[in-house]
């Protein structure tokens, strides 16, 4: 069994790819029967042949389809298509060029397209470990803050708390509080990330949930780190079941929600709407703030966007819309962002209702 498994690895033996090989040529096959009936003529053969060799080098993995489809096309074309037919003539005139033809083209189109696919996997690498550096850099620069807040704030209760008004006490460890609440929401964040940004391919359990139930949670969440805070929130009569990850889709509600509370100048409401278009369920954080600056929206979930201090403690993570979109798209939706006509942002995602079979 390891034999055949080590035999097997090297030569990339796959069922999707021998499904495509297999099908390709009983297709041609087929095709050149129905064409002799229309034509006697076998001056075709060899080229659609010549096709099919080309189609399974391109789109199976490595070269064995590729040399395998080629020395079958040429035997078949002898017995099937080549008087006298259902019998083998090695002895045709052009036979040999036939045969290093479609060698030819089956290793020169197995050798493209293994480049292909190995530049499309460096690129892929290439967009992880930026990705990566983008969340070190955030991580290493949004961390700095809260842990000197609380070494400061602690530093001082240590070495002179008992001389302080209670009030200055009650600030100071309100400060550390805040600062400490902030760092666990980075971890949440980077868990999250974890989760479905990491070399593998994202791994993520959906089952149905209640759209409404999932909202709900995410503004309890928000309600107690901004209690004075109102949002409305709007979802439909009927019950909405989407297929999620219920707490990493919680997360992004809630780092959306924050964003509107931290980062939306000027705004007097917040709302949260639920709605369904189609096949697929809709989610939107509004707020009639500042918006968002024009040069920011096309890239505002392709890398880290740093975010100002609001300089009152609350902080926000500047790698949250970055964790919203890799959560999202492992669940096979997709993030928007715009400007409202009537003044500030909507920012928000789709998810689908039905789960797609891979």
């Amino acid at each position: 069994m390891d034999k055949r498994r080590r035999l097997a690895r090297r030569l990339r033996l796959t069922g999707r790819d021998t499904a495509v090989a297999a099908g390709l040529l009983l297709a041609v096959t087929g095709l050149c029967f129905l064409l002799r009936r229309i034509d006697d003529g076998d001056a075709y053969v060899a080229e659609l042949f010549l096709l099919a060799v080309f189609l399974i080098s391109r789109f199976t993995t490595g070269y064995f389809y590729g040399i395998a489809a080629s020395l079958l096309s040429v035997l078949m074309v002898n017995y099937l298509f080549t008087f006298p037919y259902f019998a083998f003539d090695f002895t045709l005139a052009g036979y040999p060029l036939m045969i290093l033809s479609m060698l030819a083209v089956s290793v020169t189109t197995s050798a493209m397209t293994t480049q292909i696919k190995r530049q499309g996997a460096l690129r892929i690498e290439a967009e992880r470990e930026k990705t990566r550096g983008n969340l070190l850099r955030a991580v290493s620069h949004d961390l700095r803050t809260p842990l000197t807040s609380i070494l400061g704030a602690s530093s001082v209760l240590a070495d002179s708390g008992e001389q302080l008004p209670p009030e200055e006490r009650r600030q100071l460890a309100l400060e550390i509080s805040d600062s400490a609440q902030w760092l666990i929401r980075m971890v949440e964040n980077l868990l999250s990330v974890t989760r479905v940004d990491g070399s593998q391919p994202a791994r993520i359990h959906k089952q149905p949930e209640a759209a409404e139930e999932v909202v709900g949670a995410a503004v309890v969440r928000l309600k107690k780190r901004f209690p004075e805070t109102a949002v409305r929130v709007r979802v439909p009569e009927e019950l909405l079941l989407v297929p999620m990850d219920a707490m990493l889709i919680e997360q992004v509600l809630l780092n959306l929600l924050e964003n509107a509370v931290l980062h939306a100048k000027g705004a007097t409401s917040i709302e949260l709407t639920v709605e369904r278009r189609g096949s697929e369920a809709v989610f939107t954080v509004l707020d009639d703030g500042c918006g968002i600056g024009e040069q920011l929206l096309p890239r505002l979930f392709e890398k880290t966007v740093c975010h100002e201090d609001r300089g009152d403690s609350r902080r926000s993570l500047g790698i949250g819309l970055t964790v919203c979109n890799a959560i999202i798209r492992a669940h096979s939706g997709r993030m928007s962002a715009r400007n409202r006509p009537e003044g500030g942002a909507a920012v928000g995602f789709t998810l689908p209702l039905e789960e797609k079979q891979s």
